[in-house]
């Protein structure tokens, strides 16, 4: 059975030479919600309403005819009913197999008397837009039911039905009295059914993906447009809404942040692939101190001539960004990139190391060091040394001076709290006696000589002397699996495409950043994250994320973009848009001798000779 989308706005067209009123396309909505459908009744029929047993009067007005406003008492009911010169009785309370949680349903009063009340014509549904309406799945054939009868003469109809992707539009024509009547289950702009373009809207503002919804809908039978169709949509006009409303929301951002004088910012690049076989990598610039993302930058393998260069390209770009628009940038913390410290000390901008990072490299090696027969004491110390790194930088303020509290690890795993270095004389611990002497390094042993010169080697010295002593790059590490949500690395996407998708990231990401942990008695839930080697951490539950964002982008579209899309498609054609890497080969016919043949895989390696 075949099922359509269809919209509360739904309205239809009639014939001007229609005597009767008809009310299934209403200008002034009634001040109750209905739930059901509502049918053409004879000369003093205004219509019926089904709802959960109430009568109201109702002011309606006609589409092609004549506006007439008229109040009756009628009964309830989904099909029409030839009207008589008496009040009908009251039918008894439909009782509906499945009730809405939403719905909402008024007090029967016996006593009511519709001459004694009237209807404002300025109501919640007169107020609402049409992409902020309602939708309700309907099946066809509870549709067709619908002008399956003539409502003048009782006769047989001829229904047409004409579809374009969830919109539906019926011709109802009785080859009796010639009434015609047509009804459409959307409202449209242009040609443009609205329902179309907000399914459209929806799938991309929220990150799902088209083709997963495509296939959602085929399997309930749930009628849809193409591919194609969702394409168009975003290219004309879904894509410019982002664009627009992203650059707006970063000026905001520009002048918050302009008056504070020398900002901080995170900065590190995410690869849509492991390895150097990535083909697009976006470098995100963050604000240290309020975690917003001022600036994301998306850069094509082949523009700069591989995937080692794109790092350095991007904060190239998000800098000169930021300095253009009179931003001064005060430090940066980053990885240990090496083209990135030689890009920052050319422009005497302050960099700092990630210390998860550092501590990760240094751990895998000190880590792969244990397992050999001779440095057994090692294991007992790694997770001490983990801590120690991240001691050493958060309690330390020059360069110097995380040095000297760097190197005292190397005194203190021999049992010697007491140091050469000035700066860092004693460790900080209080003094105990140790019991178990085989925990210590032996002074003067092989395997001491092996870790000191894992820890205390000359490039080890110069990182631990740069790293990061207040924020570090956790919160870019959480944006980026952020964006595994809008951009899957399973999904092939368009240049532009993936530009939009990590801008809807970033409008999600700043949004929800302060939110703050649930009110009521703190709640925590246990992780393993992957990060601390499957060991458990307790992470506070925030509130539920907002996507206030989405409403704003909707509202773009059907206020300002689909009233005049140009000026938004010229802001979207500035982006430069790099050439993709498949048109730098010439693609060979699949008619001529140029293509190899395909070897399946069972058969691959033990290809026959010809």
């Amino acid at each position: 059975m075949t099922a359509f989308l269809i919209s509360s706005t739904s309205k239809q067209i009639e014939s001007p030479k229609s005597l009767f009123v008809e009310v299934e396309c209403q200008t002034d909505r009634p001040q109750t919600m209905s739930v059901g459908t509502q049918t053409e009744l004879t000369e003093m029929s205004v219509g019926t309403q089904l709802s959960t047993g109430l009568q109201a009067a109702v002011s309606f007005k006609s589409v092609g005819a004549e506006t007439t406003a008229a109040v009756y008492d009628v009964p309830f009911s989904s099909k029409p009913v030839k009207a008589t010169g008496f009040r009908p009785h009251k039918r008894p309370r439909l009782d509906l197999e499945e009730e809405e949680e939403e719905e909402e349903e008024e007090p029967h009063d016996s006593t009511f008397n519709p001459s004694d009340s009237t209807i404002s014509e300025e109501s919640s549904f007169v107020q609402r837009t049409i992409y902020g309406d309602k939708k309700f799945i309907v099946f066809e054939t509870c549709l067709r039911e619908l002008f399956a009868t003539c409502p003048m003469c009782k006769h047989k109809s001829d229904v047409s039905l004409r579809r374009i992707g969830t919109y539906v539009a019926f011709l109802q024509l009785c080859p009796k009295c010639g009434y015609r009547k047509q009804w459409e289950s959307q409202p449209t702009v242009g040609s443009t059914p609205v329902g179309n373009l907000q399914l459209s809207a929806a799938t991309y503002f929220t990150g799902a993906s088209f083709i997963q919804v495509q296939k959602i809908c085929k399997g309930m039978q749930l009628q849809i447009f193409t591919h194609e169709t969702f394409r168009r949509h975003c290219r004309s006009f879904l894509e410019p809404a982002i664009i627009h409303k992203w650059k707006s929301d970063q000026q905001k951002l520009f002048q918050k942040f302009r008056s504070s004088g020398n900002i901080g910012l995170a900065g590190d690049m995410r690869a849509d692939a492991p390895g150097h076989s990535a083909k697009y990598g976006s470098y995100t610039l963050m604000h240290t101190e309020s975690g917003t993302i001022l600036d994301i930058q998306l850069v094509q393998s082949n523009e700069v001539g591989g995937r080692y260069h794109m790092e350095k390209e991007g904060l190239k770009r998000g800098l000169d960004h930021l300095e253009s628009s009179g931003l001064t940038v005060g430090y940066i913390v980053t990885d240990r990139h090496t083209q990135i410290r030689k890009y920052l000390r050319e422009r005497s901008i302050n960099q700092f190391y990630d210390v998860w990072r550092f501590e990760k490299d240094l751990s895998k090696k000190l880590e792969q060091l244990s397992k050999n027969k001779e440095c057994v004491v090692l294991k007992k110390w790694l997770r001490s040394i983990r801590n120690h790194v991240y001691w050493s930088a958060s309690t330390s303020t020059t360069g110097p001076e995380k040095v000297a509290k760097w190197t005292s690890i190397v005194n203190h795993i021999q049992n010697a709290h007491v140091h050469d270095s000035p700066i860092f004389p004693k460790c900080a611990h209080p003094d105990r006696v140790s019991k178990n002497a085989a925990k210590w390094f032996n002074p003067a042993s092989l395997e001491l000589h092996r870790v000191e010169k894992v820890l205390c080697n000359k490039r080890v010295l110069k990182e631990v002397a740069k790293l990061s002593h207040h924020f570090q790059t956790s919160s870019l590490e959480a944006f980026h699996s952020l964006i595994l949500k809008f951009t899957p690395k399973n999904v092939v996407f368009p240049f532009m495409g993936i530009l939009c998708r990590l801008l809807l990231a970033v409008l999600h990401h700043n949004e929800n950043i302060g939110r703050e942990q649930a009110t009521g008695k703190p709640v925590f839930k246990v992780v393993f994250p992957k990060s601390k080697k499957g060991e458990p951490i307790a992470r506070p539950l925030k509130t539920e994320p907002t996507c206030n964002y989405v409403d704003d982008l909707m509202r773009l579209v059907f206020e300002e973009v689909i009233v005049d899309p140009a000026p938004f498609v010229e802001e979207l054609q500035a982006i430069p848009v790099p050439m993709a890497i498949s048109a730098e080969f010439e693609r060979p016919s699949k008619e001529g001798n140029n293509c190899s043949p395909y070897i399946p895989v069972q058969s691959r390696g033990i290809r026959k000779p010809t």
